[in-house]
């Protein structure tokens, strides 16, 4: 969602000189002042994330460059030390597993010619290595699901198979927290005294919602416009509407009504008291919603940049997470370069073998 625009102030209501603001009022402002804040938090993140790619990519991105390059390197010296004959079994063994590992990581980054060294050193190719791991994926998601994946998805690769069983897993946790989160609501309404008024409100909210888009339609229908300026406009706002009316954003349907000049500027200062509690509800759900949404982008986020488990990201904890990039990159990269240097000199390379069986 966009951020806030700076007229959102026109959407709240105002006290009439020498009067206070009533419950009802006070609690429609409260939660247009949390979407403001909610949706606000969101463009941050949405560039804090935009910002952190561009310093990887400058700090980060060089460093990976050198390391695989030093990492090629060594996998090759490795093979050419392997086609000599002055190795016992056990310093052949250890040179492969090394050199396998090296080869893997670079054939798993596109390098073709490493997949082929690979799979000339490797008891098993790194295509049957693939269908092992995507093999075990699937019974443990199989375990948890309590089902096998289902016959139609066998024309699926293996991997497509695993992504498939993730991404059923996490519909079924979703639909278990609605389940939930219905039953919760559910005992609420039975529960507590005013479950009929606050049906009510919430049949008048849904009402209000669906005669405010339908206002906005009949007013911006781009095919009753024969100025062809005024037809593009009315087309990128009637797409606006469209996605706020699906996402139930009645803060922007308020605002677009007001950009479309379709609106009394005075009309949020006359609502009654009923009608901003029916209002409220809309906005109530919609706080829900930027919440979720901020939460699953903060997840994202810190799944993205690979944060450590419970750090939330922001400025600090992703600069953290550069500078340990940045360290454990120049630290790798000294080891290769060392590494190299011992597997060239014919005096240090069994004692560097010798050193890692």
């Amino acid at each position: 969602m966009s951020q806030l625009p700076s007229d959102a102030a026109a959407l709240r209501v105002l006290a009439p000189s020498a009067q206070t603001l009533s419950a009802a009022a006070r609690a429609y402002n409260l939660q247009l002042t949390r979407i403001d804040k909610l949706k606000n938090q969101l463009a941050e993140l949405n560039a804090l994330g935009q910002a952190h790619r561009w310093a990887l990519l400058d700090a980060v991105a060089p460093l990976r460059v050198q390391v695989a390059q030093r990492q090629r390197d060594l996998a090759l010296a490795l093979d050419a030390r392997l086609q000599g004959k002055l190795l016992s079994e056990g310093q052949a063994v250890t040179a492969r597993e090394w050199l396998c590992r090296l080869a893997r990581t670079l054939a798993e980054a596109g390098e073709a010619d490493m997949r082929e060294l690979h799979d000339r050193h490797s008891p098993r190719s790194l295509a049957q290595l693939r269908q092992d791991h995507a093999d075990a994926m699937r019974r443990r998601l199989e375990a948890v699901l309590g089902e096998p994946l289902t016959d139609e998805s066998q024309e699926l690769s293996a991997e497509q198979l695993v992504r498939a069983g993730m991404e059923r897993l996490r519909r079924f946790q979703e639909e278990a927290q609605d389940r939930r989160r219905e039953a919760a609501n559910a005992r609420r309404s039975r529960k507590k005294p005013g479950g009929a008024q606050r049906n009510a409100d919430q049949h008048d909210a849904d009402t209000l919602l669906r005669r405010l888009f339908r206002q906005l339609a009949g007013a911006l229908h781009p095919d009753r416009e024969s100025d062809p300026t005024i037809r593009l406009r009315k087309t990128a706002l009637m797409s606006e509407a469209n996605a706020a009316y699906e996402k139930r954003d009645l803060v922007t349907l308020l605002q677009i009504q007001s950009r479309a000049e379709l609106a009394d500027p005075q009309a949020v200062h006359r609502l009654t008291d009923e009608r901003l509690a029916a209002l409220t509800l809309l906005l109530k759900a919609q706080v829900a919603d930027l919440e979720r949404e901020r939460a699953a982008r903060q997840q994202a986020l810190s799944a993205e940049f690979d944060l450590p488990e419970g750090t939330s990201p922001n400025a600090n904890t992703l600069l953290q997470h550069r500078i340990d990039q940045v360290k454990a990159l120049e630290s790798e990269l000294s080891g290769l370069l060392q590494d190299l240097d011992e597997v060239a000199d014919e005096r240090k390379f069994k004692r560097w073998l010798n050193a890692r069986r």
